[in-house]
């Protein structure tokens, strides 16, 4: 008769495992394999993840369909504008976000300008350090377009092609000098000079200035957006691997991150298949914990492995003064996302720091002449 242990995350308290009825052949160093204690319960991280990148796919594409038509009731002129703006587009807006931030640490006021844009990145930054870099693989709009191409282009291609280690390494490095000089410019700004910067009409309306980014796009912005879908198609999350100076900053907040992937060397059986699936690149087979700050927390590792109690997303805990790994289940970080999420917008709306208290007067001088509003010199 099967042994029956505990599944990690699963309600049932004895799910079936199956043991391997015979000896397997010796590995390729000569140490006899492990006999394999199968996993039966059903993984469902990544139906909660793909459901989670979906879901917010769509509240992204809603948001942005609403602030395209509120600004073009400004474009028409139309003297009773009757579409409010959807402050969730701030969401597109981490610098933003980051001096509205050091604003808020500065004055211990919220800022009245894009005020949501700093709630957003507070929202991301807890959800690193709780859940590591989940808000790239669970939730950003960009990180589920990336994956869905070089998901398409592992299709055509029959293998992903991940760049060889002596240039994957420097290139790796760009997002955190781009995330350098975002934070230099930043950081000799006092709270008054954010202030001034946030209340001038390129800062004001540099929501609009983005969305016109897109809407006007020249040859070169096409050329440059081109090459990096086709980058994207061949090597798996191109723009967020290299790129990406927010990604940058929730994988440093990560680093420091308790709660991390944890592989236990007694029941693995070496397959490999976590480190092949990872889109990270990362050898997940020959660490005992992740604590890279590639890791997005997407469990695509957790879901392939094969061996009962062996790969888990957990959190350290003392037991007779020892430390000991409790398992996160997949639905408890789905929750911890979704909660975390829906909390802090839902604050941020009952105190009436959600919307930019701007009179729609001053949108309707400023949106039509938004690509004349020029970048002020940052104050001090």
């Amino acid at each position: 008769m099967a042994t029956q242990v505990p599944a990690p995350g699963s309600a049932s308290e004895t799910p079936p495992v199956r043991e391997a009825a015979r000896n397997t052949p010796p590995r390729r160093d000569g140490k006899p394999k492990k006999r394999l204690v199968r996993r039966t319960y059903v993984d469902r991280s990544q139906l909660y993840r793909q459901s989670f990148q979906a879901a917010y796919l769509l509240l992204n594409l809603l948001l942005g369909t609403q602030f395209y038509f509120w600004v073009r009731q400004f474009e028409l002129a139309r003297l009773h504008a009757t579409l409010g703006r959807p402050a969730g587009v701030e969401g597109w807006l981490p610098i933003a976000g980051l001096m509205n931030l050091k604003y808020w640490i500065l004055s211990r006021q919220v800022p009245l300008v894009h005020p949501a844009a700093m709630f957003l990145l507070v929202t991301f930054l807890a959800m690193a350090f709780l859940f590591r870099k989940a808000f790239c693989s669970w939730l950003c709009p960009v990180g589920t377009l990336s994956e869905y191409l070089w998901r398409a282009g592992q299709a055509i291609f029959k293998s992903a092609f991940y760049l060889p280690r002596w240039i994957d390494l420097p290139l790796r490095g760009l997002k955190y000098l781009l995330l350098a000089f975002f934070v230099w410019a930043i950081s000799g700004m006092s709270a008054a000079g954010i202030s001034d910067f946030m209340h001038s009409p390129y800062g004001l309306i540099a929501d609009v200035k983005m969305l016109n980014f897109f809407r006007h796009l020249g040859e070169t912005g096409l050329m440059v957006l081109s090459v990096l879908v086709l980058a994207s198609v061949a090597v798996p999350n191109f723009w967020c691997r290299f790129l990406c100076p927010y990604g940058a900053f929730l994988g440093l907040v990560a680093w420091l991150s308790p709660t991390r992937i944890r592989r236990s060397p007694d029941s693995c059986i070496d397959c490999a298949k976590c480190a092949k699936v990872c889109p990270s690149a990362l050898p997940v087979d020959k660490l005992v914990q992740i604590r890279s700050v590639e890791c997005t927390g997407c469990l695509e590792c957790v879901a392939v492995c094969p061996a009962q109690n062996t790969l888990a997303m957990s959190l350290p805990r003392r037991r007779n003064g020892r430390s000991h790994p409790a398992v996160l289940p997949a639905w408890a970080m789905a929750a911890g996302i979704a909660l975390l999420f829906l909390g802090v917008v839902s604050l941020a709306k009952a105190t009436g720091h959600w919307n930019s208290p701007i009179p729609g007067a001053v949108y309707q001088r400023l949106v039509p002449n938004a690509d004349q509003a020029q970048h002020p010199m940052p104050g001090k």
